[in-house]
């Protein structure tokens, strides 16, 4: 579905839908944030409060943890924003004037 990164093919390579008019914008990133800091911040704070390291390491290590867990998730999410749309014929997937259909 994703060609590169974060494109959006022009159509599916193995059924051939069209997939240029999704809808994703900023939701996914929205959705990669939420989740990320709903992990990563419990855990700075347990490992503040329990293990007390040096503020230098902790840094590091959740400073490559978020960045890594962000670049790992964003794609997915993006794909799952985009086959919920297909799912739900929302914004031109599925045939004109059926119901749910955006015009």
């Amino acid at each position: 579905m994703l060609q590169g990164y974060l494109s959006v093919r022009a159509q599916c390579p193995a059924c051939g839908e069209a997939l240029h008019h999704h809808r994703a914008d900023d939701g996914p990133a929205y959705i990669t944030i939420l989740i990320v800091g709903h992990i990563v911040i419990p855990l700075i704070l347990w490992t503040f409060l329990g293990l007390r390291p040096d503020p230098l390491i902790m840094l590091s290590v959740f400073l490559v943890m978020t960045v890594g867990l962000t670049l790992w998730l964003l794609p997915r999410i993006k794909g799952a924003f985009i086959a919920l749309q297909w799912s739900r014929r929302m914004h031109g997937f599925g045939p004109q004037g059926a119901p749910g259909h955006d015009r």
